[in-house]
């Protein structure tokens, strides 16, 4: 009896302090990324909490269906981050389970340095050699003809990001992915429900990861995934989400295999408990089920969030276009579809103002930007030391750790903010031109 009474009181609670309420331009600040949500989320978070099953349960069963039945894919692992997904997808590869294919300490992984940290370190990590190759100004990915160059005998993986939702040139990296027996992985953190030719991305990889942090697609505020349609590598990445344990029984769940106490591993006793036999060196990187109930009722608004990212991008556009001469406009990947995770700004040489001088005036009006993440992954300060080899040069890379920012294109942001925005940046401009 009292559920109904306690939903009825969550609706009023979110009506009276988390609706949205009018924006004030010069007062409010305009994010670039930001939580979209209505009274639906905090239902789901309420009805988890009330169940009290902290751990994964229905909800992340519930959350895991849904990501797999958008994608198409058969196995879906989440996480407590989009940064621990990568890590746990590249840990997969260096598993033994994998034999002579397993990535080994000084095999080399090609990579881009203009991006998001997460997508490098765990190579890294792992004792591997991250192989930056330089990327094209008009997409920000990673530079096709490099590529080709770039593979080695040493090269074993390419591991790259869709950046900022613009997908990379899937045809022709999985054209060279199966001709020199390369693993793939797509970081598809920045780009949930991106299409290349018709397919979403996150399904051409032999595993591909997503972010639910706020700034993303959606969000459970911390979480993330992996995603494989390869069963071995799936019980590979459950395990080393899970302290590295052999058994696969849910949370909950005994026996599932029906020999919990008839097996023989390692040099244990012949019998031991399954469910304390360690086959992989693993950490503990799950979501609650509190975080999945809130990404389950995220799912259901994705195809809105897609549709009103690209709507943001176009209006965008309209702004900047209006000033061509003075920047290098993103275009998407041909063939591409794009979930813009952004708006992407590169000053052209022509512009009669820098990036930084940019970036201050709308931050003075409240309008927050973003650079490009790591600029140059090789000149950010926990990179000194650190074994690298690159590809050729890295100058585009560098012009976007110079020049380049981004705006938001979440599904939060209105015509008013816009509105405001086009103000501004309009009476930048024109100070601009009459110097």
């Amino acid at each position: 009896m009292l559920h109904p009474e306690i939903a009825r009181l969550v609706k009023e609670h979110y009506q009276t302090k988390l609706a949205h309420r009018a924006f004030v331009p010069g007062k409010d600040r305009v994010h670039y990324a930001g939580r979209v949500f209505d009274a639906e989320e905090l239902l789901r978070l309420v009805e988890s909490s009330l169940d009290f099953w902290l751990t994964e349960g229905r909800f992340a069963e519930e959350f895991s269906e849904k990501i797999a039945d958008f994608l198409g894919r058969e196995d879906v692992m989440l996480t407590n981050s989009g940064s621990s997904a990568n890590l746990l997808a590249f840990a997969a590869l260096c598993s033994k389970r994998l034999g002579a294919r397993r990535l080994q300490t000084g095999d080399e992984v090609i990579a881009v340095a203009a991006g998001f940290p997460a997508t490098v370190t765990p190579i890294l990590q792992y004792g591997l050699v991250p192989v930056f190759v330089d990327v094209d100004l008009e997409t920000c990915n990673i530079d096709i003809e490099m590529l080709k160059k770039a593979i080695s005998p040493q090269t074993k993986c390419i591991f790259l990001a869709h950046t900022l939702g613009n997908p990379f040139d899937l045809d022709a990296v999985h054209a060279l992915c199966e001709e020199h027996n390369l693993w793939l992985i797509e970081d598809n953190c920045d780009a949930f429900g991106s299409r290349y030719k018709e397919a979403l991305t996150g399904t051409f990889g032999h595993l591909a990861t997503i972010s639910f942090y706020p700034a993303h697609h959606i969000t459970t505020g911390e979480g993330g995934a992996v995603v494989t349609n390869d069963e071995e590598l799936a019980r590979i990445v459950r395990s080393l989400r899970d302290w590295g344990r052999d058994c696969y029984c849910n949370s909950g769940e005994n026996n599932t295999c029906g020999k919990r106490f008839s097996q023989q591993f390692g040099s244990l006793p012949r019998g031991y408990d399954h469910k304390y036999v360690y086959s992989e060196l693993g950490y503990n990187l799950k979501m609650t089920d509190m975080q999945a109930a809130i990404g389950s009722a995220q799912m259901d608004k994705l195809a809105h969030f897609i549709l009103r990212r690209k709507e943001n991008f176009l209006a965008w556009q309209r702004v900047f276009r209006k000033y061509e001469d003075f920047f290098i406009f993103e275009k998407p990947t041909p063939g591409s579809d794009p979930a813009w995770f952004a708006y992407v700004v590169t000053l052209s040489e022509k512009a009669p103002f820098t990036r930084d001088e940019f970036v201050h005036e709308l931050n003075e009006n409240l309008i927050e930007t973003r650079y490009l993440f790591a600029g140059n992954m090789i000149r950010q300060p926990f990179f000194e030391g650190m074994s690298y080899r690159l590809a050729d040069h890295l100058h585009n890379t560098d012009y976007i750790m110079n020049n380049t920012f981004f705006l938001g294109t979440y599904p939060g942001l209105t015509e008013e903010m816009l509105a405001w925005c086009e103000k501004i940046i309009d009476g930048f401009m024109q100070k601009r031109r009459k110097g």
